[in-house]
């Protein structure tokens, strides 16, 4: 892991500027293009003083550099084709950066998950399958998934969400995520609605489990047929979606979770719904201006992740202020831009010995 490496990723979740972080560490830019290349050392002064820039301990800038591996590695990411490069990139930094705070938290916090968490071949498991092994492991329910985000951290994966609107153009990506040493990370937009989000999930969940150290083909289409597998499984949903209209989409959204927009297209790839009538149903949902914000989203059951709140609460309930669970997480005293899920104060938590549902 280099130190270069931990500098460049944490400017750019913090939204800098080399010019800009430059200033506020007082060291002069073109020693920070050095540090960022690593044609040079930073001496501990100027460790500290980018450190207390960048809102992070001086402590996980140098184990930035004793770490094996990259501090900064790829994400898998769920976002539009309009999405800025600028903004996806400081979402995927900002992923990176909140997964080095979430592994020391884990390393302080004994987490056993309830649930086993597979990783598949590609090669060997179509994505359906691998949707289907998950849900016969998990020992879930035939048809809807309810409360999507307790299955998922009950396996272990730890989901942050951030609105990421507060960024321009940020409302085009949906989701993140990325394995950490032993537990999978996720960081989704709250901002998206209940049907997205539950979508979104999924569709980490399905890059999880399926494209854990290689990709093959079209990672982006099987972790999207794996999501549509996992949420509307054929076997349980193929009854449902004959003779589809807009009434029906209605009850069917909020039978089984999803978007309308997902219901026409699982029964068009399910060859319930000819293209003509898919067409249509996309027209009609044009015409209402459906396809950009659609009805009931809002009364669907609100995805809220728990898992990571109790991991923070449960260092308190040890006894350690906030500060200094702060510190344990790498996060500076006072720094400006605090972790979502590092509130200044928080309630109690139950205990953690077992993540269950």
């Amino acid at each position: 892991m280099s130190l270069g490496g931990a500098i460049v990723t944490l400017r750019r979740a913090n939204g800098l500027t080399q010019e800009e972080l430059a200033e506020t560490a007082g060291v002069t830019q073109a020693a920070l293009s050095r540090y960022e290349n690593e044609l040079r050392t930073p001496d501990a002064e100027a460790i500290a003083a980018l450190a207390r820039a960048l809102g992070v301990t001086t402590a996980l800038l140098q184990r930035a550099e004793r770490a094996v591996g990259a501090f900064m590695i790829d994400a898998h990411m769920r976002r539009r084709a309009t999405a800025k490069p600028t903004v996806w990139r400081r979402l995927e930094a900002k992923l990176n950066v909140y997964r080095q705070h979430l592994e020391a938290i884990a390393d302080a916090v004994e987490m056993v998950p309830q649930l086993a968490l597979p990783r598949f071949d590609p090669m060997e498991y179509s994505p359906e399958d691998a949707a289907r092994m998950v849900r016969m492991q998990w020992r879930m329910p035939a048809g809807p998934v309810r409360d999507l985000t307790g299955w998922l951290e009950s396996a272990g994966c730890l989901i942050v969400a951030e609105d990421f609107g507060t960024m321009t153009g940020g409302s085009r990506v949906d989701g993140l995520s990325q394995w950490s040493h032993d537990y999978p990370v996720m960081l989704v937009n709250e901002r998206t609605p209940t049907d997205r989000l539950r979508l979104t999930l999924a569709h980490e969940l399905g890059h999880i489990c399926l494209h854990s150290t290689e990709l093959f083909d079209d990672p982006e289409d099987e972790a999207n047929a794996f999501a549509a597998e996992f949420l509307m499984p054929a076997a349980a949903i193929r009854p449902d979606l004959h003779n589809l209209d807009l009434g029906r989409l209605h009850l069917l959204k909020r039978h089984w979770g999803v978007s309308m927009q997902a219901l026409i297209e699982r029964a068009y790839r399910l060859e319930t719904l000819s293209a003509a009538r898919r067409t249509y149903l996309y027209k009609a949902l044009s015409k209402r201006g459906w396809r950009t914000k659609e009805p009931l989203s809002d009364e669907l059951a609100p995805e809220t992740p728990r898992l990571v709140a109790r991991l923070v609460a449960s260092l308190r309930d040890a006894g350690l202020s906030a500060a200094e669970t702060a510190t344990i997480a790498g996060v500076a005293p006072g720094a400006p831009r605090r972790p979502v899920f590092l509130p200044s104060a928080i309630g109690p938590a139950t205990h953690l010995q077992n993540v269950d549902r």
